[in-house]
């Protein structure tokens, strides 16, 4: 017995995969990368036969030979003629990004490392604030942008700042990460900031905008910044690829 099968196979009129206009054989190709990614296929290992993926994804052959072929495109498996297709690496973690859990350590991490900044929008918009965020500003600046390291596009993100903040340094904010900037304003001053974490999933724009298919996981991040009059200077929500990030906490006795 194939120690990979799957229990209850999918059958040809289930919606495994939905609507999405990312190509089925490309979510596949995912689906298998993370099988190896968590070593539930690991270097070495055959993978199932084309039948056992067809019948358990319920897709056409057609999908899981282009599906496979993306993986040996990508070094990843290795298909050896009469014997099968098996895991020859696995993917390489060099690009994740560790979520830093203070205003100083994210401001150092983006110091050391900045990523390439895309700005896909520049408007004037009101953020979405919760009676316990603070006192909003008179009036927001709205930078909407992507966020690529190493050639991978891993987050997407909604930053509102205080007008009368993003005055001081316009290019500065538009060219660099916002949090250290912020700290080296001199007539800026955060009292307080924090950020919250949730899992989602990838909407459609989110998926086209870092190349990962529509319902895929991603951690939103909401961090916001206020000074000490309680205005809050600085929102910021970031939508990250799931597979990009790794979070560490330290867990005192």
């Amino acid at each position: 017995m194939e120690p990979y099968a799957q229990a209850f196979p999918v059958t040809r009129d289930d919606t495994l995969f939905g609507d999405s206009p990312v190509p089925r054989y490309a979510q596949l190709a995912g689906l298998f990368r993370r099988r190896i990614e968590r070593g539930v296929w690991p270097p070495g290992a055959q993978l199932p036969t084309l039948e056992r993926l067809t019948a358990e994804f319920g897709v056409a052959r057609v999908t899981v030979r282009q599906a496979v072929q993306r993986l040996v495109q990508e070094g990843l498996v290795s298909a050896q003629r009469g014997r099968g297709t098996f895991v020859t690496a696995h993917p390489g973690r060099g690009s994740e990004l560790r979520l830093a859990t203070s205003l100083a350590s994210l401001a150092d991490m983006y110091r050391d490392d900045e990523p390439k900044l895309t700005l896909i929008e520049e408007t004037h918009a009101m953020p979405r604030l919760d009676a316990a965020d603070g006192t909003p500003a008179p009036r927001y600046r709205h930078l909407k942008r992507v966020h690529t390291r190493d050639g991978v596009a891993y987050c997407v993100i909604s930053i509102y700042l205080d007008e009368r903040v993003f005055r001081q340094a316009p290019q500065r904010f538009r060219r660099h990460t916002v949090i250290p900037v912020l700290l080296d304003l001199p007539r800026v001053t955060i009292a307080r900031a924090w950020q919250t974490l949730s899992i989602g999933a990838a909407d459609v724009e989110v998926a086209r905008l870092v190349g990962m298919v529509v319902n895929a996981p991603v951690a939103e991040v909401r961090r916001v910044c206020r000074d000490g009059d309680g205005v809050v200077i600085y929102l910021g929500e970031v939508t990250y690829r799931g597979d990009y990030i790794h979070l560490e906490m330290d867990l005192k006795p």
